[in-house]
C-alpha cells in the first residue's frame, strides 16, 4: 500500500521548494539534491538559524515531531531556500489539516513574501544607482 503524503510548493526570491510531509514520522526533515543525494537539513544548511525557520510552522500548530520531511528546492540562496521551505511545509500543513488554517495564518505562514530583486533599468548602472555624472 503506498504511503500518504501531503504536498506543498513554497517560493521566496527566485527560490522554489516541492514539500512532501509523511505522516507518523520522527519530524526529520530532509532534503533531496540528486537522483540518489539525500541530505539531512543539518547537512545541507549548516545553521541553526535556518532550521528553526523551517520548524516554525510546527511549532506554531504543535505538530513538532509528527511528520517527516521530504523535499526538493532549487535557486536562490540557502535563506531564500529555509524560506521557501517554511512556506511549502505550512501549505502542506493545510493540506493534511484545513482547520490549521485560522493558527498558520496569524503568525503570517500562509502569505507569499513577494519581495523580489528589482530590475536593471536602462541608462543606468543598475536598478537604482544612476551613472556618474558631470555638470562641468
Amino acid at each position: 500500500m503506498a504511503e500518504v503524503r501531503y504536498y506543498g510548493t513554497g517560493k521566496r526570491k527566485t527560490a522554489v521548494a516541492r514539500v512532501w510531509l509523511i505522516p507518523n514520522g520522527e519530524g526529520k526533515i530532509q532534503i533531496k539534491r540528486s537522483k540518489n543525494k539525500i541530505l539531512s537539513a543539518e547537512e545541507y544548511f549548516g545553521r541553526i538559524t535556518l532550521l528553526k525557520i523551517m520548524q516554525q510552522p510546527f511549532e506554531v500548530t504543535g505538530t513538532t515531531g509528527r511528520f517527516d520531511v521530504l523535499c526538493t528546492v532549487k535557486g536562490g540562496g540557502k535563506s531564500a531556500q529555509a524560506d521557501a521551505i517554511k512556506y511549502g511545509i505550512a501549505k502542506a500543513l493545510l493540506a493534511f489539516n484545513p482547520e490549521l488554517r485560522q493558527v498558520l495564518k496569524k503568525a503570517g505562514f500562509l502569505t507569499r513574501d513577494a519581495r523580489i530583486k528589482e530590475r536593471k533599468k536602462y541608462g543606468q548602472r543598475g536598478a537604482r544607482a544612476r551613472y556618474q555624472w558631470s555638470k562641468r
